[in-house]
């Protein structure tokens, strides 16, 4: 498969800290892969490193082919890298189906038939198309996570960076979530990265899982196989208390 992101050797350094140290990854047009990692691993600053955010101190990060040296962040979304963040960016004053139509907008495809087919999709997609005239800010907590993402497709990316998409949700609404990203997932062909706290949420979601320890990727796999690696036990999902004696 045709590789997408490529990550190579980055380091980035605050202070005394080494958050990326030689850190690499990839990621393949259309795959789904699931980041883990204890808090302050470098999760967050992978993410602020492939987007512009952060500049590497060392290595290269590549998109779609292209070197992202130098270049801002909207540069980089131009791309077609899009990213959502942990707490909703929606206009709550704004109607549902507004926030799509000003995304939609965005992406040079609103209007005319077609314009009104993907805002209805999109509606469909994040299951509001019976709330499209209430104010975003009405919506459920889950529910603005998931007009945030509609938001973020309506501009088709080539990758969606998902930044802990089910926190503060209730058990439902993190089981509606998995369902959102795999139907995303499936219809539109994106590659998706998630960054994702939650292991019952990382199990179901079913795609390849990778560890992150002290700035680098450590383990990459199933969810099977890393949720029986030692390492993963010792370092992410904790190992179990020895049986008392006597």
């Amino acid at each position: 498969m045709t590789k997408l992101l490529e990550v190579a050797g980055v380091e980035k350094d605050f202070g005394g800290v080494r958050a990326a140290d030689c850190l690499s990854l990839s990621l393949a047009e259309g795959e789904m892969l699931c980041l883990i990692g204890p808090n302050g691993c470098g999760k967050t600053t992978l993410f602020n490193l492939i987007t512009g955010a952060l500049k590497p101190d060392a290595g290269t990060i590549r998109f779609a082919g292209t070197d992202l040296r130098g270049r801002e962040p909207w540069q980089i979304a131009r791309l077609g890298m899009l990213r959502k963040f942990q707490v909703p960016g929606i206009y709550e004053e704004l109607p549902v189906a507004e926030n799509l139509i000003v995304a939609l907008v965005g992406s040079g495809s609103a209007g005319g038939d077609e314009g009104e087919g993907r805002l209805d999709e999109l509606l469909a997609l994040a299951g509001l198309s019976d709330k499209r005239g209430l104010p975003a800010g009405s919506l459920a907590h889950g529910e603005k996570q998931w007009l945030e993402i509609a938001m973020v497709l309506a501009r088709r990316p080539r990758l969606l960076l998902l930044d802990e998409p089910t926190n503060g949700m209730t058990a439902a609404e993190t089981a509606a979530t998995v369902a959102l990203i795999r139907d995303l997932h499936g219809r539109f062909g994106c590659a998706v990265l998630v960054i994702e706290h939650d292991m019952g949420f990382v199990r179901d979601l079913g795609c390849p899982v990778a560890l992150m320890v002290r700035g680098k990727i450590v383990r990459r796999g199933s969810y099977a196989e890393l949720q029986d690696d030692p390492l993963v036990r010792e370092a992410y999902l904790g190992t179990p208390e020895p049986e008392p004696v006597g």
